[in-house]
């Protein structure tokens, strides 16, 4: 059946050049789809026509009849005094409706109202209130907020109140709460702790609905989506699998382009030379020739209709490391923090040496960038001290990006953070990181958050640093641009620290885990998917200990139900087996999901290994059913 319908959609906001050009594509109910592009191609302004905030120019988007469709990224404005309990249970409106209508007939029945067309109205009421989950939202809101890390103190605000990031968060839950058919994600991922991210993956893949995303969070894709649909120049581009499908996908298609392209560039160089010696033949008298001349250069010109395949231009930009000398980088000794009541951290001692790269997680709220800032000297500790090695030269890229002339254009900022640099030195240190052309001279208030995060690491990569501070760089970044900080990471050598949700970033670059949780860190010497094994074993529950009773005269059965005990014994060991091969299949398919070919591989070997598992539950009952009888 199909869900979502777009047919030649044309929308431009200047003349003369179409955001979406001709977009046409189809999803079917049930697909989970994700929307990739570079930051505006036009992701966000697709969303708003579905919705209805735009209206095409061209085109139309079609909507399933009677299906609801929820998009996350608009906020709505809600009344004066709501707090965040208000919010999400204003999703439970339809149910209100209902149970207004079934207490005024409640009402005229106790009245003494005996009409059956009334007792039919009041049985089908609560029928449709029970099928919605009218008696179970208070649990519904629970389950939700605890998955979302929503807190009871949070529940109780005002919903005004909330940080951006917080409000987003809890429009999420409002929205999932609602229960719509079509849910329209624009980048969930960007305010959510891993916990978060990771309860919203897993309520995604049991959701019955059809979501379409817009995310360049990696991780996130590969664990949700199973269609890619691409925007370029106005057009999409399908792709019958996850991110890690489409990244092969994407690449193979180029190169079958290209050669494609060389192969017909080959033959119409032929050609040219035929017709040149054919047009010079003519000239010696040879008047048949001029024709055949003629009918060459025309099949050249159909020909040169296929363009040259283009891939998007990469930025070319590196930190400059400085050397050190030394052993400690960093060294953070019994460290205190806390805001009123609220306790961060308490007596942290932590070193950090020369090369290092850690990872600083943990649940929003808990500290992470005040711990930053106070490294950074933004802030002060309350008690206990940061000392930087003798050598340590610093650059830090903040959460948020704040300029000291935000008015002025980005060629007079990055003049005025380099004393002595020339006009167009700056223009070409610009173009490095792909402001070219008229960009250069916008005032820096104008642009987008990721453009932000791209001019202030324009900044700091010319100084010579050995100690980098990141915190959550990857945020508002399309894809490509992940890539390429990516990239510059990989090729600096000196000691780094980030604060990071994106678990593609942690899991490429970390060498060491601080885990910020409880108003302490726990320091944990491994890279991020040696920490999630980790984590994942102690999060197993411990299996019961055995309960010792009085010794007893055994009644023995006959002798098939001693062999079924036997046999049922046997079964229960190769269960936990099974459980066990099945728990490390899934985290090596966590350790895989950026490779399409090894995350296939591991997916058939975690199907055959669950199929064998369903057997040994089914051996399991029968046997327990035979044992049990004695």
């Amino acid at each position: 059946m199909i869900e979502l319908q777009i047919n030649q959609l044309v929308k431009s906001f200047e003349v003369g050049h179409n955001v979406l050009d001709g977009l046409t594509f189809q999803i079917d109910q049930g697909e989970r789809v994700g929307l990739l592009g570079r930051n505006g191609a036009g992701k966000t302004t697709l969303f708003r026509v579905l919705t209805g905030e735009l209206e095409p120019d061209e085109g139309q988007a079609i909507v399933g009849q009677g299906r609801r469709m929820g998009l996350i990224s608009q906020i709505p404005v809600y009344p004066a005094g709501y707090t965040v309990e208000d919010v999400l249970r204003s999703a439970f409106q339809r149910l209100e409706s209902l149970a207004r209508e079934m207490a005024e007939l409640e009402s005229r029945m106790e009245a003494g109202e005996a009409d059956p067309v009334l007792l039919r109205r009041y049985g089908a009421l609560g029928e449709r209130f029970e099928v919605f989950g009218g008696y179970d939202t208070d649990v519904a809101v629970n389950k939700i907020a605890n998955g979302l890390s929503i807190s009871p103190d949070m529940r109780r605000q005002l919903f005004d109140s909330l940080s951006g990031g917080e409000k987003t968060r809890v429009n999420l839950g409002r929205l999932i709460l609602e229960d719509t058919d079509i849910l329209l994600l624009d980048e969930p991922t960007n305010h959510l702790d891993l916990h978060a991210t990771e309860w919203l993956e897993e309520y995604i893949r049991g959701f019955r609905g059809t979501v379409i995303a817009i995310s360049h969070d990696r991780y996130f894709l590969d664990r949700v989506v199973t269609r890619v649909i691409e925007i370029e120049n106005g057009k999409a581009e399908f792709y019958s699998g996850n991110y890690s499908f489409y990244v092969v996908e994407k690449e193979h298609r180029y190169q079958e382009r290209l050669k494609q392209y060389q192969k017909e560039q080959a033959k119409i160089e032929q050609l040219e030379k035929a017709a040149e010696q054919l047009r010079l033949w003519a000239f010696m008298g040879m008047d048949k020739t001029y024709r055949r001349a003629i009918n060459i250069e025309r099949r050249m010109e159909r020909m040169r209709t296929t363009a040259r395949p283009t891939k998007a231009r990469k930025m070319d930009a590196r930190f400059s490391a400085a050397e050190f000398h030394g052993d400690e980088v960093l060294g953070i000794r019994n460290l205190a923090k806390a805001y009123g009541d609220k306790r961060l951290f308490d007596g942290i001692s932590l070193k950090i040496e020369g090369g290092e790269r850690i990872a600083l997680i943990g649940d929003n709220g808990t500290g992470k960038s005040t711990l930053i800032k106070m490294i950074v000297g933004e802030l002060y500790p309350d008690d206990g001290r940061i000392r930087l090695g003798p050598q340590t030269r610093t650059a830090y890229l903040p959460q948020i990006i704040q300029f000291d002339h935000p008015d002025w254009n980005l060629v007079e900022n990055l003049m005025a953070a380099k004393r002595g640099l020339s006009a167009q030195s700056a223009r070409n240190r610009l173009a490095a990181y792909d402001f070219r052309g008229e960009d250069v001279f916008k005032p820096v208030s104008v642009l987008s958050g990721g453009e932000q995060s791209r001019l202030r690491l324009c900044m700091l990569m010319d100084d010579e640093v050995n100690f980098l501070i990141l915190d959550e760089p990857t945020n508002h970044l399309d894809i490509a641009s992940r890539e390429w900080i990516e990239e510059a990471v990989e090729a600096y050598d000196g000691a780094l620290l980030f604060v990071s949700h994106d678990r593609y970033f942690i899991n490429r670059f970390a060498t060491r885990i601080w885990e910020l949780e409880n108003e302490t860190i726990t320091d944990y010497p491994m890279g991020f998917t040696q920490y999630r094994q980790l984590k994942a074993q102690e999060e197993k529950p411990e299996p019961p200990k055995p309960v010792k009773e009085k010794a007893e005269r055994p009644v023995r059965g006959n002798r098939a139900q001693q062999n079924a005990k036997r046999q049922l014994t046997v079964c229960e060991r190769e269960i936990a087996k099974a459980e066990e091969r099945i728990s490390a299949l899934e985290m090596d398919m966590e350790a895989a999901a950026c490779d399409y070919e090894k995350l296939t591989e591991l997916t058939e070997e975690r199907s055959a290994a669950q199929a064998e598992l369903d057997e040994l539950y089914l051996r399991w009952e029968r046997l327990s059913e035979e044992a049990g009888e004695a």
